[in-house]
């Protein structure tokens, strides 16, 4: 077998998407995501390696004459494939979608993998480093503009006419509009439960709601329920 100038550009080529699959997998490994740096170089030098067969793979065939083939199939294929690696990484915990991020960038990783392949290195490099800016730049941004807010019950059980009813919904509207929360109330026994449930409200004003109630002596449990 001759080592020819295409086969030092197919090496170059692996070892491209090596490199650019690997910057991306570092920032999703120092977040300590199961789809790290080598699963993102894994995809990565994949991609290019079948987009490098589906390019120069089937010379021999072709020159054989009347013989008309698509290679870009091979190619295509590893767009509806990596969805299999990218569902293992989505996790459904505490009713909350997790690993989305990583599952999108292995699939980004996998374009890159097949545009480095192909010899398109300006555009594979530029992607490379537009990624790197969606997934670290932009987290400041989310953090102050884009806080998230969710769903939450606390459940209070208190004494016998403990809680006056007048006075939780201002400790509540003091915090957030009343609107957003349902209260219900029963009598178990001797003792009063009360379910507070919020559509939507952030995290650190749940807990401050929470130590508000807790200055309620006739209350003897909240529990916050995400």
């Amino acid at each position: 077998m001759d080592i020819s100038v295409h086969n030092f550009e197919h090496f170059f080529r692996i070892f491209l998407a090596a490199l650019l699959g690997g910057l991306i997998g570092i920032e999703r490994e120092r977040l300590s995501w199961v789809a790290g740096l080598r699963t993102h170089m894994l995809v990565c030098v994949g991609s290019a390696l079948i987009m490098i067969v589906s390019q120069y793979g089937f010379d021999e065939v072709l020159k054989e004459g009347f013989v008309v083939l698509d290679p870009s199939r091979v190619a295509a294929q590893v767009v509806s494939g990596i969805g299999f690696l990218g569902a293992g990484t989505i996790l459904f915990w505490k009713e909350k979608i997790r690993g989305l991020t990583t599952a999108a960038s292995l699939w980004a990783v996998s374009a890159i993998g097949l545009a480095v392949g192909g010899g398109l290195y300006i555009i594979a490099i530029s992607v490379t480093a537009l990624i790197f800016l969606i997934l670290i730049g932009l987290k400041p941004f989310e953090r102050h503009f884009l806080k998230k807010t969710y769903g939450a019950v606390i459940e209070i059980i208190a004494n016998p006419n403990g809680v006056d009813m007048g006075h939780l919904k201002e400790i509540i509207s003091s915090f957030c509009s009343i609107q957003q929360v349902n209260i219900y109330f029963e009598t178990r026994g001797d003792k009063e439960h009360y379910l507070l449930t919020f559509k939507s409200i952030k995290p650190d004003l749940l807990m401050r709601i929470s130590q508000e109630l807790k200055k309620n002596e006739e209350i003897e449990s909240i529990e916050i329920v995400n």
